[in-house]
């Protein structure tokens, strides 16, 4: 690691050389430097805008649950059978999911070892459960916090051999020459009073990109609010996104960011609305069901079926309790609430709560866990006194005030594009984690911690064998990033108003709304269209239109500009899949005036068709491009690549691998 200064517009710059940098601390990050650090390259470093963000240490729901090879009991299974079932999910490339189940019991057992505590049983046997869209029992879990142990378990590895982080800076721009990455330009936080805005540029040969979902675009998510993602900047650089239409959504609090699936519905709490002040308070489901246990039973089946899924809409299905709560507040402008400390109303007896109403799921399960009495509060404290503890622990004591809730962002599915070794298409740059958009439409629960480890091993692998060079020489790397540079000073200055005025607060939520009414789960052309316009417009003014007001609010400004060129690519895929005909699947609901109305008491916008699926597949790829002062989008749909089947003749596998042909 070599350290200099060079000079651009008149600002002297630091410059730190390496050969690889890795940008993010979650499970992805960790894991990566771990690798290659074991690998034998340890000219690295970590970057992170803060250590203790992110989702892999802030968050739950699918980041507790491990999913990889079943490793217990006497069930057939095969890597092979594993890659169908992700394969299988549809839009997702037939190699990369046999990759995925390949190595899941190789990163499973290094997290295991490193001492995340995954059950076993007396035989050593790791024993596992079935997940969502998953034929097996694969999935295990240490817990609530699964990903913040295995972040915590990893950070221990990295702080033992020394890997240095860059804590407190936050990446602006992919530096690239000739479609290849050859560092990065960030701001020093503790340095944006300076007279260079804390401008650092990272001169390496490598850089690998753990830097999670793009969470920051939405304004309802249950993303962590310290995880804003970093993915624009990459479609700046050229990188190509995949099936980024693709992400899942589903009912979570909001003032304390956390899924609301398991024990939360299954005590079958009540839901209430209220007006924006809190006022004209009401059960508003009610008003859409004649038959209330089967409204009883749609708040439990929540708990095993958390994600919205079109396809659980029609016939009073779960997902129904998606599209009233959005309608509750998107359409109605109000406010929306699960109470714990009452039974539903339509739910009473001689007031109580008369459980001969539920249907024979809800009640077995009730009755499995001695459930059968009491309030919501009271149910959840006998099954799941943690559940209560959680929020407790956060400010929210639900044994005595309502807890708001609203339909969120929870996961991406689509991404950034990487091949089998998790690069991108451009050389040198390795996406990795949820920023990779690895999955297509449908995955297992718990696959996308699996490919934080898979993925940031493979790119270690890969840098290892053929990455090993020296970065640029100082005099080539400053000639080829001089330019980009320039602009982003420029851009720094012209946000920089000196008139004391700060619009970066209202200007991230005007986009936020933006993108959570016509982007999030519910999708109508015409919204997206508009949406899009708007996009287009900010991107074109805004040096002119955004002001801070001092140096400490500069990263905000390059994070708002980085989220609406993340929402331009996103938007512009949505119109790009409805505009093939694609229509409702995954975790969002296209409208179609063709199709059917779920109730008749809701607007047209939720008129939808199921999609046929032949887009399944397919997958969409899409790049972003800025020249002459307009954004475009531009998009290739592709076959899926069927799961490989390889000549596995053991001589013949070992002969490549003595000879070095297989990592390349």
């Amino acid at each position: 690691m070599k350290f200099d200064k060079i000079t651009i517009k008149g600002h002297d710059i630091d410059v730190v050389s390496m050969n690889t940098i890795i940008v993010g601390t979650g499970a992805a990050g960790f894991n990566a430097a771990d690798s290659l650090y074991d690998l034998g390259q340890s000219d690295i470093a970590l970057l992170t805008e803060g250590l203790n963000m992110g989702t892999s240490r802030n968050t739950g729901s699918d980041k507790q649950t491990y999913y990889k090879l079943t490793l217990s009991g006497n069930t057939p299974d095969s890597v092979y059978d594993m890659a169908k079932t992700l394969f299988d999910g549809g839009s997702m490339h037939g190699d990369i999911a046999l990759v995925e189940a390949a190595l899941s019991a190789k990163g499973f057992y290094k997290l295991a070892s490193y001492g995340v505590p995954f059950p076993h049983n007396k035989y050593g046997e790791y024993i596992g459960y079935k997940t969502d869209h998953d034929p097996r029992e694969r999935a295990t879990s240490a817990g609530p916090l699964t990903s913040k142990f295995m972040t915590e378990k990893l950070e221990v590895q990295i702080n033992n051999k020394g890997i240095k982080i860059f804590d407190g800076f936050v990446v602006i721009a992919i530096l690239t020459k000739d479609d290849k990455a050859i560092g990065l330009l960030a701001i020093d936080t503790s340095k944006q009073n300076n007279e260079n805005y804390g401008f650092t540029l990272f001169n390496c040969t490598n850089v690998i990109f753990a830097t999670g979902g793009p969470a920051g675009i939405y304004k309802t998510s249950v993303y962590p609010e310290s995880h804003i993602g970093s993915s624009g900047i990459a479609y700046e650089a050229g990188a190509a996104g995949i099936n980024v239409t693709e992400s899942q959504y589903g009912l979570a609090s909001i003032k304390f960011r956390w899924n609301l699936s398991g024990t939360y519905q299954q005590v079958m709490p009540r839901y209430i609305s209220t007006d924006l002040d809190g006022n004209d308070e009401k059960e508003f489901l009610d008003e859409y069901f004649d038959d209330k246990g089967k409204l009883l039973d749609c708040i439990f089946l929540k708990g095993y079926q958390w994600p919205f899924d079109p396809r659980k809409i029609a016939n009073y299905g779960s997902s129904i309790v998606d599209i009233l709560v959005y309608n509750e507040i998107q359409v109605k402008g109000r406010r929306v609430y699960m109470d714990f400390m009452k039974n539903p109303t339509c739910s009473l007896k001689n007031n109580k709560f008369d459980f001969a109403m539920l249907g024979s799921e809800s009640y077995k399960y009730l009755e499995n866990s001695k459930a059968l009495f009491g309030l919501p509060i009271e149910r959840l404290a006998h099954m799941n006194q943690p559940a209560i503890d959680l929020y407790s622990n956060n400010g929210i004591d639900l044994t005595s005030e309502y807890l708001e809730i609203a339909v969120c962002a929870q996961h991406n599915n689509g991404g950034l594009k990487g091949n089998i070794w998790y690069e991108s298409n451009i050389s040198n740059l390795f996406p990795v984690g949820e920023v990779n958009g690895t999955f297509g439409v449908y995955r297992p629960g718990g696959s996308a911690l699996n490919s934080t480890q898979v993925g940031s091993f493979r790119a270690a692998q890969y840098i290892h064998a053929n990455y090993q060079q020296e970065p640029l020489g100082l005099d080539s790397f400053t000639k080829a990033i001089n330019d980009l540079v320039s602009e982003n000073f420029d851009f720094a200055k012209a946000v920089s108003k000196d008139n004391g005025n700060s619009n970066i607060i209202s200007h991230r939520n005007e986009l936020q709304v933006r993108m959570t009414k016509a982007g999030a789960h519910i999708r109508n052309l015409d919204t997206v269209t508009k949406a899009i316009n708007d996009c287009e417009s900010d991107l074109m003014t805004l040096k002119e239109d955004l002001s801070i007001s001092g140096p400490f609010e500069l990263v905000e400004a390059f994070r708002n500009k980085d989220l609406i060129v993340t929402q331009f690519v996103y938007l512009n895929a949505i119109k790009e899949f409805i505009s093939k005909g694609g229509r409702s699947r995954g975790s969002y609901l296209v409208s179609d005036n063709k199709g059917v109305k779920p109730l008749d008491k809701l607007n047209d916008d939720f008129t939808f068709t199921l999609d046929s699926g032949d887009l399944l597949k397919k997958t969409c790829d899409v790049t972003f491009s800025f020249k002459d002062k307009k954004p475009k989008c531009m998009f290739n749909w592709e076959d899926v690549k069927q799961i490989p089947t390889e000549d596995n003749w053991f001589e013949n596998v070992w002969s490549a691998y003595r000879k070095n042909e297989i990592i390349k």
